[in-house]
């Protein structure tokens, strides 16, 4: 199987990621961007594709300075938790009665086989969905397919339209597709609480004689 190493590299000799890093360099003479260039690629360094139990697919990262760090929802730990994070973390508790960590750090989820990924890997600093169409959801439709083309079964987390547009890619029945609402405080009410999505990766998971994920942070 292709390691996330191969595929980055991979992805890296072809137009669209050549485009994407040019735009970057241009971008970057004006505007903060986000996160830190030595983080944007974090969610595959921490989750080896061979250890993806689970995706829960995010949009771009927090355009707030210091909040990104490569991982979908999470901030690092001296960081508020942003709202869209405190409901995940309702949910959590709700769903499998586990109380919320005093910081917003998922690190210990994308080791224990979470890949917290975002559609765009980087944004411009309060410009929210503003590297959107520089060709990352180029790179993460790849991405997405290789999960698809695992033989073992993943979980596939979709929160909110910019993560359910990926569904198309997920074609293969083993995999489990969970979708709802985004945990944003404008949608969490329209379905996102009470979708119990930890619960349900790990039933999933169990079914499939494969050790569930611990969610205690």
């Amino acid at each position: 199987m292709e390691n996330w190493k191969d595929f980055i590299n991979k992805q890296k000799f072809k137009d669209y990621y050549k485009n994407i890093i040019s735009f970057i360099k241009e971008d970057e003479k004006i505007y903060s961007i986000y996160p830190n260039k030595k983080d944007i690629f974090n969610a595959f360094k921490l989750t080896p594709l061979n250890k993806v139990k689970a995706i829960i697919l995010g949009q771009d990262p927090y355009h707030g300075p210091g909040q990104a760090h490569g991982l979908s929802f999470s901030v690092l730990s001296d960081v508020d938790k942003p709202p869209s994070l405190k409901n995940i973390f309702k949910e959590l508790r709700n769903d499998l009665n586990i109380e919320p960590p005093n910081h917003g750090n998922l690190q210990k989820w994308a080791e224990r086989g979470v890949l917290l990924l975002n559609t765009s890997l980087t944004v411009r600093s309060g410009q929210p969905n503003s590297h959107q169409k520089i060709g990352w959801s180029i790179f993460t439709d790849e991405a997405i397919k290789a999960l698809n083309a695992k033989l073992e079964p993943v979980a596939f987390v979709l929160w909110g339209a910019n993560a359910k547009s990926k569904k198309p890619l997920i074609s293969n029945s083993r995999h489990l597709i969970i979708e709802s609402a985004h945990p944003s405080p404008l949608s969490a009410h329209n379905g996102f609480f009470g979708s119990k999505p930890f619960s349900k990766v790990n039933e999933f998971l169990l079914s499939n004689n494969i050790e569930p994920i611990d969610w205690k942070l």
